[in-house]
């Protein structure tokens, strides 16, 4: 239930990273910028090189020279109060 909370808290252009192949992923992104004009990727833990391919892929190859990273947000946060996680936001917008 936490988790629906926190997604109803984001943008439509919101995309969270999960554990699935990168180009599909990568194709999703793709349809969200050319759709809302902008995509944010999240991404936990071991998901995190993920965002990084699939924001790299958008920017470098896919969509080279009509769009760019506007900010990348590290953070940490606890999960379940025993051990820290690592977090990225990375905001992809079209020129």
């Amino acid at each position: 239930m936490e988790e629906t909370e926190k997604r109803s808290e984001h943008p439509p252009y919101a995309y969270f990273v999960r554990d699935a192949p990168i180009m599909p992923s990568a194709l999703d992104v793709f349809t969200i910028i050319n759709k809302h004009g902008k995509a944010i990727l999240f991404a936990k833990g071991l998901n995190i090189p993920g965002a990084v391919a699939i924001a790299n892929i958008i920017v470098e190859k896919m969509l080279h020279g009509s769009c760019k990273l506007d900010h990348i947000k590290l953070d940490s946060e606890n999960e379940f109060g025993k051990r820290m996680i690592s977090t990225i936001e990375i905001s992809i917008s079209k020129n």
